[in-house]
C-alpha cells in the first residue's frame, strides 16, 4: 500500500493542520465537561477509577480526528506507478591495435609493458558494455586476434592469450593499422575507431604506416594513437649465454612524429603513456572522447489508491459508532 506512491493533490495535505487543532479542542473541552458529585462514602466508587470505558472513551475520539487524517489523505489522491523503459543503444566500434613485438617485454612498465597494455585495455573493454570491440596484434607481421564482438568475456580470454613470440619479431606499425581498417570498413557504426598502441618505430612489414592511415581517413576512421614507454632509459630482460635472465638499460625510441600524424590525419589524438598509472588516464580520456549514445524512453503506469485510505477512515467511524451505541451508552 505504501511502495511507489505519490500523491497528485499534495495541496490538500495542508488541511492535516486541523488535526493537532482538533485535539487541543477536544482536550479543553474534555476538561470542560467534568461534573462533581458529593457522595457520603466514595468506596463504592473505587472500582470504577480504572474502568476501561473511560479510556476507551478517549481512545474513540482520537479514532474520529484519525479518520479524518485518512480522508485528507484520500483527497491527495494517492498513485501507485509502474514504470518500464525502452532503451535502444547507439554503440561505436572499435578495433583493439596492440603491438607485441619483443621491446614490449621492457619493464619500465609493471610488470612489463605488454602485460600492463593488455591489463589496461581490459579495464577499458568493462566500461563499454554497449560496444562491439575486436582485436588486431602485430610484430613483424599483423594478424586478428578477435573480431568485432559484444562478447567481451569471450575478447578478454583472447587478450589473455596474447604473448610475445606468436608472430615473427619486428614492429609492422602499418600493416597492423592497415589490418585493423579491414576489420572496421564495412561497419554501419556511427563510429569507427581505432587504438593503435606501440613502443617504437615501423622497421617491418609491407605497408607504411602513413598509407595506412590514408586508407583510414578514406573510410572515415578514427585513430587513436599512444606511445608507450618512460623517458630516457628502459630495463630490458634477455637470457644469458650461461642460462638465466640478465638486464640491459635500452634507450626509449617511439616515433612521436609518425603517429602523431596518423591521429592527426584521422581525427583522432596521439598519447605518449610514462607508466602504468598515465596509460589509465589515457585510456580513461579515450573513454570519454568516445562515448556511446544511449536513449532511454521512460513509461508510466499510474493507479488511483485513494479506497484503502477512505476504508480505514470509515472503519475507524464505524467503530466509533458500535462502540458508543453498545458499551459507551450516555444519559443525556
Amino acid at each position: 500500500m505504501f511502495n511507489n506512491i505519490e500523491f497528485a493533490n499534495t495541496s490538500f495535505f495542508l488541511l492535516l493542520a486541523i488535526i493537532p487543532i482538533l485535539g487541543i479542542y477536544y482536550f479543553f473541552k474534555r476538561n470542560s465537561q467534568k461534573s462533581t458529585l458529593a457522595f457520603s462514602n466514595g468506596n463504592a466508587l473505587k472500582a470504577f477509577s480504572n474502568c476501561w470505558k473511560i479510556y476507551a472513551r478517549h481512545t474513540l475520539n482520537t479514532a474520529k480526528i484519525l479518520a479524518l487524517g485518512f480522508f485528507i489523505v484520500a483527497m491527495a489522491r494517492p498513485q501507485s506507478s509502474t514504470s518500464w523503459q525502452d532503451v535502444s543503444t547507439e554503440g561505436i566500434d572499435i578495433m583493439m591495435c596492440l603491438d607485441i613485438s619483443g621491446s614490449m617485454l621492457a619493464e619500465d612498465f609493471k610488470p612489463n609493458r605488454l602485460e600492463a597494455s593488455k591489463d589496461l585495455a581490459m579495464e577499458f573493454i568493462e566500461g563499454r558494455p554497449n560496444d562491439r570491440i575486436g582485436l588486431v596484434v602485430y610484430s613483424g607481421e599483423s594478424f586478428t586476434q578477435c573480431p568485432l564482438t559484444t562478447d567481451h568475456a569471450v575478447l578478454k580470454n583472447l587478450f589473455s592469450d596474447i604473448k610475445n613470440g606468436m608472430i615473427e619479431d619486428g614492429t609492422a606499425i602499418g600493416n597492423g593499422l592497415a589490418t585493423s581498417v579491414t576489420r572496421l570498413k564495412q561497419s554501419d557504426a556511427k563510429s569507427r575507431v581505432i587504438i593503435l598502441l606501440t613502443d617504437g618505430f615501423n622497421t617491418s612489414g609491407t605497408i607504411p604506416p602513413l598509407t595506412a592511415a590514408e586508407i583510414a581517413e578514406a573510410f572515415n576512421i578514427r585513430v587513436y594513437t599512444i606511445g608507450v614507454g618512460t623517458n630516457g632509459l628502459a630495463p630490458y630482460p634477455f637470457r644469458s649465454p650461461f642460462g638465466g635472465i640478465q638486464y640491459q638499460d635500452v634507450e626509449v625510441k617511439i616515433d612521436e612524429s609518425t603517429l602523431t600524424q596518423i591521429a592527426d590525419k584521422t581525427g583522432g589524438k596521439y598519447f605518449r603513456a610514462t607508466d602504468n598509472e598515465k596509460l589509465r588516464e589515457i585510456y580513461t580520456e579515450i573513454d570519454e572522447l568516445e562515448k556511446s549514445k544511449i536513449e532511454v524512453t521512460e513509461y508510466r503506469k499510474r493507479s488511483e489508491e485513494f479506497l484503502p485510505w477512505v476504508l480505514i477512515g470509515f472503519g475507524l467511524l464505524v467503530l466509533d459508532f458500535l462502540f458508543k451505541s453498545l458499551f459507551l451508552k450516555s444519559i443525556v
